[in-house]
């Protein structure tokens, strides 16, 4: 009776410890897909970034020079709250303490540009005054050397959670977004409209 005890015993442990090495390999493989599918939200939420191991880190890390020549062309202006920015790639902390940060997942050229920046308590607070832009205020954004002017046509508050306002746009435009002061479920999201 002991001796089947122990067999027993041993065969349960050696199944659950396979469940666990299969389960572990399978998350381990797919480690990619899970983090670029958390990526926007990651971004989205300003106050509680990560800095997440993708492969366009590694491309980035890879290309420094060209982009450090790049950041020189690509910045944003906004006369009103007397801004000029510089813009990076990303939103995790490392780049939004020296930049304004910019949504991976939108353009940076045509259609929407979503942008982001700390307003208060960190080394840089871009996006400080954000909340004193009012409809038809100009904002310039700079890239590659080509300036566009826009113009807010929006200024709301929304959910952390609600990511439409960075979905593609038919027309050019241009999404701010930043945190609210003391509310952390809830951003400031500033849209312009390109002017010709």
């Amino acid at each position: 009776m002991f001796r089947y005890s122990t067999i027993y015993i041993n065969l349960v442990s050696f199944f659950v410890t396979l469940i666990i090495f299969i389960f572990g390999e399978y998350i381990i493989s797919n480690y990619d897909t899970f983090t670029r599918k958390s990526s926007l939200k990651a971004g989205f939420q300003v106050e509680n970034i990560s800095n997440e191991v993708t492969k366009e880190n590694t491309i980035k890390e890879d290309t420094n020079e060209e982009i450090k020549g790049t950041k020189e062309n690509w910045y944003l202006e906004i006369p009103k709250i007397n801004l000029k920015a510089p813009i990076s790639e990303g939103t995790t902390s490392e780049v939004m303490d020296d930049y304004i940060g910019h949504f991976e997942e939108t353009s940076k050229d045509l259609g929407n540009i979503g942008l982001a920046a700390h307003n208060r308590g960190y080394k840089n607070n871009y996006f400080r005054d954000l909340k004193q832009l009012k409809e038809n205020d100009e904002i310039y954004y700079t890239y590659n050397g080509k300036t566009r002017k826009y113009v807010v046509t929006q200024s709301i508050i929304i959910k952390d959670t609600d990511w439409t306002y960075l979905e593609e746009t038919k027309e050019n435009t241009i999404t701010l977004i930043t945190c609210v002061e003391n509310q952390p479920e809830y951003r400031r999201c500033i849209i312009g409209k390109e002017e010709n």
